[in-house]
């Protein structure tokens, strides 16, 4: 228990679990034990957490989601929600890749990958550093409504008020945290990410608002 312990809620593979157990012929049976006794939990082939019962934290389905399928970065409704800038629950964790869209359903819940292209993946990305133990890759809020709004498949928005509308009355955004939003962000999203007039839009609202 001590050793699985000290792992913390990092994901790990297999190799890092042999480590612990390198004196045994038949290393996979441990594995496999360990599983069953509900000390560590498979997330997917090769991918375990150590169960929060044995560290008492509570496992980070962010960290977990940057393990899960990489290149990625937590995003869209899940990043909006854990900045606090929509009122919804999200129940699926979402992210950004630069790969083909994926899903996996774990047992420490949904995760869901979406692409953008290669050259519009690493602008407005951060490193969250929780408590000095982990950190994980998150949109900064910047990006995250720029990739929910490129995203979005049939997503109509020609004007100025109408990309207000869709902040307000669609998203329900928490429209007073725009008055602290990087444009160079959006600028830079605007540039070389789809939907180039609808990222423009947003830029273009984000200005009224910041000079009103």
């Amino acid at each position: 228990m001590e050793r699985l312990k000290k792992l913390g809620i990092i994901p790990i593979n297999k190799d890092i679990l042999y480590s612990l157990y390198g004196n045994l012929k038949r290393p996979d049976e441990k594995v496999s034990e360990l599983e069953r006794k509900g000390l560590v939990i498979r997330v997917k082939r090769n991918l375990y957490v150590v169960a929060p019962k044995v560290h008492n934290q509570t496992i980070s389905t962010e960290l977990v989601a940057n393990h899960l399928y990489r290149p990625s970065y937590v995003s869209l409704e899940s990043a909006l929600a854990y900045y606090g800038l929509i009122p919804e629950r999200v129940y699926t964790m979402r992210s950004v890749c630069t790969k083909l869209h994926k899903q996996y359903d774990t047992p420490l819940g949904n995760f869901e990958y979406v692409k953008v292209p290669a050259q519009y993946y690493p602008i407005g990305v951060r490193q969250e550093i929780i408590d000095n133990s982990y950190a994980f890759l998150i949109a900064s809020p910047e990006k995250a409504l720029c990739d929910k709004i490129v995203t979005t498949p049939n997503l109509r928005l020609q004007s100025v008020k109408a990309m207000g509308e869709y902040l307000e009355e669609d998203l329900r955004f928490e429209m007073s945290a725009l008055s602290s939003f990087n444009s160079d962000i959006i600028r830079q999203c605007a540039e070389v990410g789809r939907k180039k007039g609808k990222l423009r839009l947003l830029l273009e609202f984000l200005g009224n608002v910041i000079n009103n």
